[in-house]
């Protein structure tokens, strides 16, 4: 009972609690279907009770807020529904249409306790939001602005934004490092979120991250592993569907799902269902570039063997060529030289001759020259010291001379000279 002081009235804050509890209940007997966003699922693995924070936004901006409570057996149901329907959990971010009664506990406070949520009311929102996104982007013309890119011939430049642990990057790196044909990437990680309302702005930081490195790369891939349409809600994002197509070089995406193509995918240069899908497409541009240059390098080794052929042939036949040349040419030179080697035997032998006959006729000539045949016809050789004497003025009164004859020699000296004609 509330208590009088004075002229006043005095109720108990559980009095007051206790009648809105009973307002409250009176007031909303039903349970009643509710549209709101599920900013945090706040599940308690220990308990297995989840406690909801829902909200509402209008332009961005929380115009409502309430606290909830979603049991342990009513959790299990409803996401065993998710799983049949959407192929994922219950998972916050989401819109969601839940049925919910309305209570109010003196010690607890206001809340919705859920006890169910449509999931195919989410599948709804989800296509929505993704219509919006498409219809902007297309209205601003920015929808294939990324997919008019060139894409370089051999992207081996690559940055990731993925999820260190996760599968799929591993499944990726797997085969684009492991190729047996030993085409070589270069990759640098850039780790972001990849799920949930966080995502958005963790992916599109990175993204801001490597436009200022932007000439190291040659492409960008976004990577993640498998999940079901729910977990894919941020990739039909207005801002991050934008930030994928302006980017300035080719976006590629590989997020693990072959359901429903979010907008992200649909604006990027490139998309793969799944991680390996996409390291099979790069690969691929390494065989494009490489199956011509390998064909243009045997086309090169065989018109280069057949001018080795062909100069072969050449070089045959000119050999042939001057081999009988040369035994025509060999042979008329021997000819010329057994005529020049006769000619220069008949002449020696007239030049032998001929000298033979000059000497001959010089030794007679010389044999008549002989002193001694000048001695055997009367003459005679005067020397005097000896030097021979055929001058008077030769020898002085008182010289000894030496006469020589025929057979002997006199000497004698001079007694006096007496010149011809008397003188």
């Amino acid at each position: 009972m509330p208590e009088i002081l004075a002229d006043k009235t005095v109720f108990t804050l559980l009095e007051v609690s206790r009648s809105i509890q009973k307002t409250i209940a009176e007031r909303y007997k039903s349970l009643y279907w509710i549209k709101a966003e599920m900013n945090k699922l706040n599940h308690y693995t220990h308990s297995g009770h989840c406690y909801p924070e829902l909200l509402e936004k209008t332009d961005g901006k929380v115009v409502a807020e309430m606290r909830s409570i979603l049991w342990k057996m009513d959790y299990q149901r409803i996401n065993r529904q998710f799983m049949e329907v959407l192929g994922e959990p219950l998972r916050e971010g989401i819109t969601m249409l839940f049925q919910a009664g309305i209570s109010y506990d003196p010690l607890y406070g206001f809340s919705l306790k859920i006890v169910d949520i449509d999931p195919t009311f989410v599948l709804g929102e989800l296509e929505k939001e993704k219509r919006e996104s498409i219809r902007k982007l297309k209205a601003e013309g920015l929808y294939d602005a990324n997919r008019s890119l060139p894409f370089p011939m051999v992207p081996k430049r690559l940055a990731i934004i993925s999820v260190e642990t996760s599968k799929g990057l591993s499944d990726f790196f797997k085969i684009i490092h492991g190729n047996p044909w030993g085409y070589t990437f270069s990759t640098t990680l850039f780790p972001a979120l990849l799920q949930g309302d966080k995502s958005i702005p963790s992916i599109i930081k990175q993204l801001e991250v490597i436009a200022e490195r932007m000439e190291h790369f040659d492409a960008v891939a976004i990577i993640r592993g498998g999940g079901g349409d729910v977990g894919l809600t941020s990739y039909n994002n207005y801002l991050l569907a934008k930030a994928i197509a302006i980017f300035p070089i080719p976006v590629l995406t590989g997020i693990g799902h072959s359901t429903n193509e979010t907008v992200s995918e649909m604006v990027a240069y490139k998309n793969a269902i799944t991680p390996s899908e996409l390291a099979d497409f790069l690969l691929q541009k390494f065989h494009n570039f490489a199956i011509p240059v390998d064909q243009a390098t045997e086309k090169i080794i065989r018109a280069a063997r057949k001018i080795f052929e062909d100069e072969h042939i050449k070089l045959a036949n000119l050999i042939s060529s001057i081999s009988w040349n040369s035994k025509t040419v060999l042979l008329q030179e021997k000819t010329k030289m057994e005529q020049t080697r006769n000619q220069l035997a008949q002449l020696s032998r007239r030049t032998i001759k001929d000298e033979q006959s000059a000497l001959l006729q010089m030794e007679r000539m010389l044999a008549l020259l002989n002193p001694i045949h000048v001695l055997k016809r009367g003459f005679s050789i005067v020397r005097s010291n000896g030097k021979a004497v055929h001058k008077l003025d030769q020898a002085q009164v008182g010289d000894r001379l030496d006469i020589q004859l025929e057979d002997g020699k006199l000497i004698t000296e001079v007694l006096s000279k007496q010149e011809q004609d008397g003188k």
